[in-house]
């Protein structure tokens, strides 16, 4: 213990502090499901993993594309001629070809009523690199931004582990579809005022990580004016765009903005080809902001996390076949929508209720019913008994910081048609085989009936373990969980 203690004295802060946030629920079940994964063969019993914002629902597409354009590579025969010019360095500027490619992307995206300029096409690495790379332009160590919960559940890392900027959350209420309103942006700058608390800006995710919806124009507006009045900066993460699978529209920040009396040096967005394209392991992510100095801040700091040129080559002659985009677009929206119908029908022929959604990889479902009672400690409870027993790993509201326990976001473009189909039949005998316990013993006491939900969290926390950890191999954890042994997963019920 002396030994660690004096050891860790010769690091960093950053290297010893906690605020990667990875002491969380939310990483905790990636752990949880990368010592036991589900397979439909070699492992049944495992953990179906219902965490991961992945969409690879349209990777036939993408292969169709490349085998039909194998000049795209520089690692094919046809694409070799292109090795040199894209081996060597290049000017982390970016392939001007790529630029382009990706504002014409974003604009198409947003139904092409705004024109992106490629020179404000900042690269990063990803959109954990770009939002992190956003802050260190916008914000001071210590110095904080207002965030509407619920948020994405990485802005813990992302915002504030290496930046040492703080996250003021601004409550939202399911009683309005947690809304963001301005009286709740104002009760939340005002306090953060009274503590001494520096507001730099305000970071949304648009479509809603970890709602599943859009933001309407009249929101948009709202934030807009709230900075502009505020002299503070507005940060719109807008990596979902693309995933609307149904009515509303997405609208951009930038689009709002257009016709408005505002500061457009305040407004910057965040983007990627993650989420979109399905693309996360290609790590490209996208500063784009309409103030000169930021733009030009974020370039310089772009040196730290650029993608790879053979990476910008591929994708700026796949972004540039317009048919292909367009097709592609078009399929990803019906195969989202569908998805999405089969789980929240399944999910409603057993009474388990989600908030109306119509963007992103997942929805926020509602498990407040079957809480002990109305807690952070209930529903933590809860989603031991869904990792240990049903098997799930969905991700508790509070690791997004919801104010409402019992919250829960379920992804669901991460698997295919079979394991989605286990997972439904796993939530529906966990619900069912609840509400026949709980008949049954409403029947023998012949006494005031009790939720049905205490019973059955009662009977499924009969074990003591959440998992072996002799399972935890060291080639399995995920790249969200840098240390495999996490307290909340080896916490004893």
């Amino acid at each position: 213990m002396e030994f660690t203690r004096k050891n860790r004295q010769l690091l960093s802060r950053i290297a010893t502090n906690d605020r990667h946030g990875e002491n969380s629920p939310y990483f905790d079940g990636w752990k949880a499901y990368d010592s036991n994964p589900f397979h439909p063969i070699h492992n049944p019993d495992g953990v179906i993993q219902m965490g991961l914002a992945e969409n690879p629902l349209c990777f036939d597409l993408s292969e169709k594309w490349i085998r039909e354009n194998p000049d795209a590579s520089i690692c094919t025969a046809e694409g070799l001629n292109k090795f040199k010019d894209i081996a060597i360095y290049q000017d982390y500027h970016g392939l001007r070809e790529f630029r382009e490619a990706v504002a014409k992307f974003m604009g198409r995206v947003g139904g092409n009523r705004v024109t992106f300029d490629p020179n404000r096409i900042v690269m990063s690495g990803g959109a954990t690199g770009a939002n992190e790379t956003a802050i260190f332009c916008l914000a001071d160590p210590g110095d904080a931004f207002l965030v509407p919960s619920p948020y994405y559940a990485g802005f813990a890392r992302d915002l504030r582990w290496r930046t040492g900027v703080e996250i003021v959350p601004v409550h939202c209420r399911s009683s309005n579809n947690f809304r963001i309103t301005r009286a709740a942006l104002e009760e939340a700058y005002e306090k953060a005022q009274r503590s001494n608390i520096n507001i730099k800006g305000i970071i949304i995710t648009n479509p809603s990580n970890p709602l599943g919806t859009v933001l309407d124009k009249e929101t948009l507006r709202s934030l807009v004016s709230f900075v502009t009045d505020k002299k503070i900066h507005l940060v719109s993460d807008e990596i979902y765009a693309a995933t609307v699978f149904s009515s509303p529209r997405f609208i951009s920040v930038a689009e709002v903005m257009q016709d408005m009396d505002c500061n457009r040096d305040l407004i910057h967005i965040v983007y990627s080809l993650s989420k979109d394209m399905g693309f996360p392991g290609f790590r490209v992510g996208i500063v784009y902001s309409f103030n000169d100095d930021v733009t030009n801040c974020a370039r310089k700091m772009s040196s730290f996390g650029l993608v790879s040129s053979q990476t910008q080559f591929l994708l700026a002659s796949m972004l540039s076949d317009d048919e292909f985009v367009g097709n592609f677009l078009r399929e990803s929206s019906k195969r989202l929508a569908k998805r999405h119908h089969v789980f929240t029908k399944g999910l409603e022929e057993v009474g388990i209720s989600t908030i109306k959604s119509n963007a992103g990889l997942f929805f926020w479902m509602d498990m407040r019913p079957l809480l002990k009672e109305q807690t952070t400690k209930a529903e933590t409870e809860l989603w031991r008994v869904i990792i240990n027993k049903v098997k799930l790993n969905v991700s508790p509201g509070s690791s997004f910081n919801c104010s409402e326990p019992g919250w829960f976001r379920v992804c669901f473009a991460n698997m295919d048609d079979k394991t989605v189909e286990v997972a439904l039949d796993r939530i529906r005998e966990f619900v069912l085989q609840g509400k026949e316990e709980n008949n049954h013993e409403a029947d023998k006491s012949q006494a005031r009936a009790q939720p049905w939900r205490k019973q059955n969290l009662r009977l499924s926390f009969s074990s003591s373990r959440l998992y072996d950890e002799s399972l935890m191999s060291p080639h399995m954890i995920s790249p969200h969980s840098p240390i495999p042994h996490s307290p909340l997963v080896r916490a004893r019920t």
